[in-house]
C-alpha cells in the first residue's frame, strides 16, 4: 500500500482545461493523484448539485501521471461527492480545485464552482484548497503559479487546516519574477454592478445576457484585492459556516410573540 498522500483533484473549467492539467502536474510530485472533474465547463455553478437528472462518470486517460482520472457529467460539487462517497477507497489527505481560468477573489467566491468543490471537500473533513489565476483566457500561462501551488499544498499536507476552514488562493496575472510573494488576507468587500443586456435572436425572439462590472468597495491593505493589485498571491481562509455570529445577541433582544 502506498504511503504517499492521496490527493483528489477537481475543477470547474472541465477536465481538459489547461489549469487543471497544470494542477495535476504539480500534485503528481506530492502524492498519489485521483482526478474527478466535469466533462464540460461549469463556471459560476456555485454549490449546485445534480438531483433531477442522472450522473454519468467515465474513466479517461488524458495525460500521464494521475493514478486514475474520471470525467463526470455533473457539477464540481458532484465530482467531489462522487469521489468521496463512491470512488475512493479511503479519505483523501488533500483536495485541490483549479487552477481556475479567472479570479475567484472577494465576492466571486460565492459564485465559484472551483471554490464550491473545495468547500464541499471541507464539509467532508478533507483539507482543501481552491486555486485561481486572474486570467480568463484558455491559453493562460500557469507557469508562475506552479511553485506557489506546491508550497501552499505542502504546508497544508504538513500542518493541516482548522476544522471548517478552506483556503482560497488567487494568483495575479504576472510573470514569476514579478510576483512579490504570498499575502494572507481577508476577503475584500466588493460586488458586481450588473445589468441584463436585452437582445433579439435571428428568429425575432427576445433574450437577455448578463453583463456587469466588478467594483471594489474596500480600501483596506489587508484584502485579497489589494494583494493581487500589488503583485502578491492572495491566500484567504474561508469557511462554510455562514452564521452571522455577531448578530445573535441583537436578535435575542427582539420580541417574537404576538
Amino acid at each position: 500500500m502506498s504511503k504517499k498522500p492521496l490527493i483528489l483533484v477537481t475543477n470547474d473549467d472541465g477536465i481538459t482545461a489547461p489549469g487543471l492539467r497544470t494542477l495535476i502536474d504539480v500534485m503528481n510530485t506530492l502524492g498519489d493523484v485521483v482526478v474527478v472533474a466535469p466533462d464540460s465547463p461549469q463556471s459560476g455553478m456555485g454549490h449546485a448539485i445534480t438531483i433531477n437528472s442522472t450522473l454519468h462518470v467515465e474513466k479517461v486517460s488524458i495525460d500521464e501521471g494521475p493514478q486514475e482520472e474520471y470525467s463526470c457529467s455533473g457539477t464540481p460539487v458532484d465530482c467531489v461527492k462522487f469521489a468521496v462517497k463512491q470512488l475512493l477507497g479511503r479519505r483523501p489527505d488533500l483536495c485541490v480545485s483549479g487552477i481556475n481560468h479567472g479570479s475567484n477573489s472577494s465576492i466571486n467566491v460565492i459564485y465559484s464552482g472551483t471554490m464550491s468543490a473545495a468547500i464541499e471537500a471541507g464539509v467532508e473533513g478533507i483539507p482543501a484548497i481552491g486555486f485561481s489565476l486572474c486570467d480568463y483566457k484558455w491559453s493562460a500561462n500557469f507557469d508562475a503559479c506552479m511553485t506557489y501551488v506546491k508550497t501552499i499544498a505542502k504546508n497544508v499536507l504538513e500542518h493541516g487546516l482548522d476544522s471548517g476552514t478552506i483556503l482560497n488562493v488567487n494568483f495575479p496575472n504576472l510573470d514569476k519574477k514579478e510576483i512579490k510573494g504570498i499575502k494572507i488576507c481577508r476577503q475584500a468587500k466588493a460586488n458586481w454592478q450588473e445589468e441584463f443586456d436585452k437582445r433579439t435572436n435571428p428568429q425575432g425572439r427576445e433574450y437577455y445576457w448578463l453583463t456587469g462590472k466588478f467594483v471594489n468597495l474596500d480600501q483596506g491593505k489587508d484584502t485579497d484585492e489589494w494583494a493581487l493589485a500589488n503583485g502578491y498571491v492572495s491566500v484567504v481562509p474561508v469557511q462554510y459556516d455562514l452564521t452571522a455570529h455577531h448578530s445573535i445577541q441583537q436578535l435575542n433582544t427582539w420580541t417574537f410573540e404576538e
